[in-house]
């Protein structure tokens, strides 16, 4: 699971799920680290900071609602309540549920860099309100290497 470490709530969600009696193990990779770019190479790395992202043993992606879904079905106490969350009623549930959670986050994330213009991280990642976030290769001034995303 991709989650943002930069983040209250996803790195509480984080604790949570590692907490739990696991049916299938779960690797928690802070969204943007080198882990993850090393793990992932093929995967949109700022869309992770998008949404919640899962990615399977296999090598299946799971955005959103459905990533959350995965979740609760490795969970030992929580896969019965994946499987009702995996019927269309459930899903719709599911879906407001994910949606809401990031309302909350987009309302308190206010990263160390942000302003009016957009938000700098130390891990190179850089949003512009008008392009989202893109991934910029840390130069010698920090900022001053070049746009990869």
């Amino acid at each position: 699971m991709l989650y943002d470490a930069e983040c209250s709530l996803c790195s509480y969600v984080r604790k949570w799920l590692g907490g739990r009696p696991q049916l299938v193990p779960l690797a928690f990779v802070p969204v943007g680290s080198a882990e993850a770019a090393a793990r992932f190479p093929g995967l949109d790395q700022a869309a992770t900071l998008a949404e919640i992202t899962v990615v399977g043993d296999g090598g299946q992606v799971y955005r959103g609602p459905a990533a959350w879904i995965v979740c609760l079905w490795a969970l030992a106490e929580y896969r019965s309540l994946a499987l009702r969350l995996s019927t269309p009623a459930g899903a719709r549930l599911a879906r407001t549920a994910v949606l809401r959670a990031a309302r909350w986050r987009e309302a308190r994330r206010q990263p160390e860099g942000c302003g009016a213009g957009g938000c700098r991280r130390v891990d190179g990642w850089e949003y512009l309100p008008e392009r989202g976030w893109v991934y910029r290769r840390p130069g010698p001034d920090r900022w001053g290497g070049g746009e990869v995303a």
